[in-house]
């Protein structure tokens, strides 16, 4: 299970692990915001969410994101780009055959029946408009 990690100003900064962050427990570098208690790590409940002591400047949650798969679904909010449904691949919108590659300008969610039917073609030629624009995250539009 893992523990969300708050700023100094109530920010959710990353995810740790249960051990990680009792350990930052210990050396007191954050504190206790939920916790479980029936679960005792030494003096410790089993903490859901801590926050840190200090403010801590995280700019590299502001960089643009790495396209992955994952994070194509987690942008688009597990949607379909073409008719809105629950979405379950990534399309390109410029087929791999026709030398699109992974971006996040050139991929969006799609369900099986909707990629299925788009195929290798582009949006235009399947007569399937998108229903969004796809747009370059920051690392701290993903985090969930």
């Amino acid at each position: 299970m893992s523990v969300a990690v708050l700023n100094y100003s109530d920010i959710v900064l990353h995810r740790v692990t249960t051990r990680h962050a009792v350990r930052m427990l210990v050396r007191k570098v954050a504190v206790i915001v939920e916790a479980d208690e029936t679960v005792q790590f030494g003096p410790y409940p089993r903490p859901l969410v801590v926050r840190l002591v200090r403010e801590v400047f995280a700019t590299w949650l502001y960089a643009p994101a790495y396209c992955t798969r994952r994070g194509v679904l987690r942008r688009d909010r597990n949607r379909c780009a073409y008719c809105g449904g629950h979405a379950g691949t990534v399309d390109h919108v410029v087929p791999v055959a026709r030398g699109g590659r992974l971006t996040w300008m050139n991929a969006v969610a799609a369900c099986l029946k909707c990629n299925g039917r788009k195929a290798d073609r582009t949006p235009a030629q399947a007569r399937m408009p998108l229903r969004f624009s796809p747009w370059v995250p920051r690392r701290i539009d993903l985090l969930g």
